[in-house]
């Protein structure tokens, strides 16, 4: 059995704001993750919390692997996704 996928309700208010085609990239990547997230998702430097490349954009989540699930906290352009 995979992992949960929660998806943070701000988040849903980022992809809400950007274009359909990337939001539903995007959203379609994170699923793929369920089953292996460590193949797709990346430890960021000097924080907790890991991040999921797709094109110029990324998802930001917390990996709780006990409980095996994965909350999805930011998405967005990966010049602005940091700086929240």
């Amino acid at each position: 059995m995979g992992f949960k996928l929660i998806f943070d309700p701000k988040v849903r208010e980022d992809l809400g704001k950007l274009p359909k085609e990337i939001a539903q990239r995007i959203f379609k990547k994170c699923q793929e993750t369920k089953e292996n997230p460590m193949s797709f998702w990346k430890k960021n430097t000097d924080r907790n919390d890991y991040k999921l490349r797709v094109g110029d954009y990324r998802a930001i989540a917390d990996i709780d692997f006990e409980s095996k699930r994965i909350e999805v906290t930011k998405a967005g352009h990966r010049k602005s996704i940091y700086k929240r």
